[in-house]
C-alpha cells in the first residue's frame, strides 16, 4: 500500500512511534512549554465541532512530540467524548458499505490519539476500564476490501495492538471476555498483508500470556478455528512470501505447542509446508524465526509418545 495516513505506519500499527514523525530529542524548558501550549491548544479545539478536523489532523501528525498528550487527552473535559462521537459517526456507513476516503482518514486520525491514550501507562488501564476498545469492534467486523475499510482496521487493529504490546494479564482478561478472537481471525483470513500482521501479533500476544493459552486451548472449537486460520495463511504465503507475517505464525504455533493437548493435536494438523522446508530460502537470515520452527517441529516431532492419545486429547472432545 501507498500513500498511507500518518497514523497507518508499520510501527504506529504496533503501538511505537511513527517513522515519519521524528522522536523528540530533549530541548530548552522554554521549548517544552510552547509544545505543550501547542497541544492544550489542539486539544481544546477537539471539543469544537467547526474546529475538530484540524485539530484531529496535526495532533495525529505531532502526537510523538507531546510526551504528556495521553494524560492531556484523558483528562480534559469533552476530549474523549468528542473522539467516540467521530468513531460513532460513521457507523452507519459501514453497512452497506460506503465510507469514503476523507471519512477514513478523519476517523483515522481519532482512532491514533485513542492508540496514544491506549499505550500510556497513566491512562491504558483507564482506557480499559471504560470499555472503549468496544466502539472499534464494528470497524473490525467490515468485510469491504476497499482502501478507505483497510485503513480503518488497521488503525483499529493498532489500538489493540498497543493494548497488548505491554505483557499484562489484566488486559489479556478483558479482550478475552469480548470478541477479540474471532475479529482477529475475520482479519487474519481476509485482510492486507499488514493488517494480517497486526491480527495475528495480536492473537500471538494474547497466546504468550498463560490465560490466554488456557482460553483458547480450553476448548476443541477454539483450538482449531484457530488453527485452522493459522494453516490457511500458510499455505497462501507458499504462493506470497511475508517474513514478518510467517514470524508471527509460527511463533503462535511454537506458543500452542506448550499446551499438551494442542501439541498432541498439532502432531496431525500442522501443515505439511513447516515441516517439508518449504520456507527454508525465506528464513535463511532470521535466526530467531528458524529457532522457532526447528523447536515446534521438536516438540510435535513424530518420534515423541502422544501425551494424552488415550483419552485427553482434542480428537477425543470432537468425538463427545
Amino acid at each position: 500500500m501507498t500513500n498511507l495516513p500518518q497514523s497507518l505506519s508499520m510501527n504506529a500499527a504496533f503501538g511505537g512511534p511513527s517513522a515519519s514523525v521524528p522522536s523528540p530529542a530533549g530541548g530548552t524548558p522554554a521549548s517544552k512549554d510552547r509544545k505543550m501550549a501547542s497541544a492544550e491548544h489542539l486539544v481544546l479545539e477537539l471539543s469544537n465541532p467547526d474546529l475538530r478536523e484540524n485539530a484531529l489532523l496535526e495532533l495525529s501528525k505531532k502526537r510523538e512530540l507531546f510526551q504528556d498528550l495521553a494524560p492531556l487527552l484523558w483528562n480534559s473535559f469533552g476530549t474523549i467524548a468528542a473522539l467516540l462521537q467521530e468513531i460513532v459517526s460513521i457507523y452507519p456507513v459501514l453497512s452497506p458499505p460506503a465510507l469514503s476516503p476523507v471519512q477514513s482518514n478523519r476517523v483515522c486520525n481519532a482512532l491514533a490519539l485513542l492508540q496514544c491514550v491506549a499505550s500510556h501507562p497513566d491512562t491504558r488501564m483507564l482506557f480499559l476500564n471504560a470499555h472503549i476498545p468496544l466502539y472499534l469492534y464494528p470497524f473490525l467486523n467490515t468485510t469491504s476490501k476497499s482502501r478507505p475499510f483497510e485503513y480503518l482496521r488497521l488503525t483499529s487493529l493498532g489500538v489493540i495492538g498497543a493494548l497488548v504490546k505491554v505483557d499484562d494479564t489484566e488486559v489479556i482478561s478483558f479482550l478475552l471476555s469480548t470478541e477479540i478472537i474471532p475479529l482477529c481471525l475475520r482479519t487474519m483470513e481476509m485482510g492486507s498483508e499488514l493488517s494480517k500482521t497486526v491480527a495475528t501479533f495480536i492473537v500471538q500476544k494474547i497466546l504468550l500470556d498463560d490465560v490466554g493459552l488456557d482460553y483458547i486451548c480450553t476448548t476443541a472449537e477454539r483450538f482449531f478455528a484457530v488453527g485452522r486460520v493459522l494453516g490457511n495463511m500458510v499455505t497462501s504465503l507458499a504462493d506470497q512470501h511475508s517474513n514478518r507475517l510467517l514470524k508471527h505464525i509460527i511463533r503462535c504455533y511454537l506458543r500452542l505447542s506448550d499446551n499438551p493437548r494442542a501439541c498432541d493435536a498439532l502432531r496431525s494438523c500442522l501443515p505439511d509446508m513447516l515441516r517439508d522446508g518449504t520456507f527454508n530460502s525465506c528464513l535463511r537470515d532470521d535466526l530467531t524465526t528458524r529457532r522457532w520452527l526447528q523447536q515446534l517441529l521438536n516438540n510435535v516431532g513424530v518420534n515423541r509418545v502422544p501425551a494424552l492419545h488415550a483419552g485427553g486429547g482434542f480428537d477425543h472432545m470432537l468425538v463427545n
